[in-house]
């Protein structure tokens, strides 16, 4: 594990990625609200032609966590057998499917969210990012950004759902992760 700040781990990346061939995995992970979203942002400004796939764009109502198995069937088959991968991107809002996104080949794919780097996925990961900001932080930022309904759901489903996951699979503490302070 290397512990980075958020400039330095863009640049690293950046350097780390420069010189492979085909399909990069980038996968950044962190609990809610630890800014995953936009750090996956700051990272493809910095890798040409770089894709990013949102867990987010997975979860829909209803279900526990996000749908793992369409994101394997849709993304992460399709560019390991050399074929470009197409996945619906699905409003957890309004529970309805949305535009279709096409992923090339041989370009680097940002998968961010809340367990993207769950070890049960089947993706060949070049890179791993956990995002670590304290409870208080994210709190703070949750209660500024969602509504009063996203809150219940926060309450009853996604904090407890994150902490199991964290404390199951202790994500930061893999080999080769990198954690970046937010």
């Amino acid at each position: 594990m290397v512990a980075l700040t958020r400039a330095d781990a863009v640049a690293w990346v950046s350097e780390r990625l420069r010189e492979l061939p085909g399909t990069r995995w980038i996968g950044i992970d962190g609990l809610g609200a630890a800014g995953k979203t936009s750090f996956a942002a700051d990272i493809a400004s910095v890798l040409l032609e770089a894709r990013i796939v949102h867990v987010d764009d997975f979860a829909r109502p209803g279900l526990p966590g996000w749908e793992q198995e369409r994101f394997i069937t849709q993304v992460v088959e399709p560019l390991l057998a050399g074929r470009p991968a197409r996945y619906q991107r699905w409003d957890y809002i309004e529970d309805r499917g949305l535009n279709w996104v096409d992923v090339p080949v041989g370009v680097p794919v940002i998968v961010e969210g809340v367990s993207a780097t769950d070890h049960r996925l089947p993706v060949p990961w070049d890179v791993t990012i956990w995002l670590d900001v304290s409870q208080a932080e994210r709190h703070r930022r949750i209660l500024a950004r969602d509504s009063q309904t996203l809150l219940a759901r926060w309450r009853y489903d996604w904090w407890p759902s994150e902490n199991a996951y964290e404390r199951e699979q202790r994500p930061q503490n893999r080999p080769g992760m990198i954690v970046v302070a937010g």
